[in-house]
């Protein structure tokens, strides 16, 4: 017997002893499964089925697709962000590597809203979403979820309440006063939409439990943990800078046109939420990381040429 292969099951042996399993078992296991092939592992008849439309118009299947690729993109965020709140060793390298790929994410994630602005015609968006109401891209968990993972709950409060509220404030009570909030709530009364309601019936808990897990290992967390010499390194800061203009601005303001060339001329979007003040950057001042930005940049943040953005050197 060839020595790499008697090297092999030697190794092979090694595992299964460690995890109480028989190597005989395991190869008659190999030795009677079918081959994997690209549609069984990838799962596309599943993947492929899950389109279904509540009209006849072509381009709500565009539009049903379009945003189950973004659900299916936030979830490979969040996979990234997983593996830098949970490293046991942290390094400015891999903390760099992983921040650059969630960008990337997020830039592709720009890109594709000419899918959505260039790619629907408008008369039939104008009669297929009347049939989605009250649902809405508001109802995007997992985006709510990315948020709580990378940065600290004050960060998300709506502005007009951060005065109010620090890290010893109930977590409930933070719910309360989170920026989107404000898209289906009436702070008088405190009276909030079927939309908000529905989404928070269904999520909150979830909610919850992620903002406690996150509270000290959310990626700004993350960053002001490591040791001073690791936070001035000018690749993390540069990396943390562009994730926070590609996610708050550029890929929100993008977001933004492409509602606006559909409902430019309605006050509220499919679920009946405020969408211009909800979703501009300007109005929340929705930052991850406010220190490593000047205040002049947080002053103007969302208000300035979307190229002022600066690499720091």
């Amino acid at each position: 017997m060839d020595k790499n292969i008697e090297q092999r099951i030697k190794l092979l042996k090694e595992k299964y002893d460690t995890i109480d399993q028989d190597l005989e078992t395991q190869l008659d296991g190999l030795l009677y499964s079918k081959p994997i092939t690209y549609w069984d592992y990838i799962q596309t008849d599943a993947l492929l089925n899950l389109q279904v439309q509540r009209t006849g118009f072509k381009d709500e299947m565009v539009f049903i697709m379009y945003h189950q690729i973004n659900e299916l993109i936030f979830k490979m965020i969040r996979w990234e962000i997983e593996q830098i709140a949970h490293h046991e060793n942290l390094t400015t390298k891999f903390f760099t590597e992983r921040l650059m790929r969630i960008s990337r994410y997020f830039d592709m994630l720009t890109a594709s809203f000419t899918i959505m602005g260039d790619g629907m015609e408008r008369e039939q968006y104008a009669k297929f979403r009347d049939t989605l109401t009250p649902a809405s891209g508001f109802q995007s968990a997992q985006y709510r979820l990315i948020e709580f993972c990378s940065t600290e709950l004050i960060n998300l409060i709506d502005y007009r309440f951060r005065s109010k509220i620090d890290r010893n404030t109930a977590f409930e009570n933070a719910f309360e006063h989170l920026y989107w909030q404000a898209a289906g709530k009436d702070y008088k009364t405190g009276k909030k939409s079927f939309l908000l309601e529905q989404f928070e019936k269904k999520y909150k808990t979830e909610f919850l439990s992620i903002m406690k897990e996150y509270n000290t290992i959310n990626l700004w967390s993350k960053f002001k943990s490591l040791p001073e010499k690791d936070k001035e390194n000018i690749d993390l800061i540069n990396a943390m800078r562009h994730l926070d203009y590609c996610i708050n601005i550029k890929w929100v303001m993008s977001h933004y046109e492409a509602a606006g060339k559909y409902i430019a001329t309605q006050d509220e979007a499919t679920g009946g939420s405020d969408w211009r003040k909800y979703m501009h950057p300007k109005y929340q001042k929705r930052i991850f990381f406010p220190d490593l930005w000047s205040k002049e940049e947080f002053e103007n943040w969302g208000v300035t040429n979307l190229e002022a953005y600066k690499i720091l050197t």
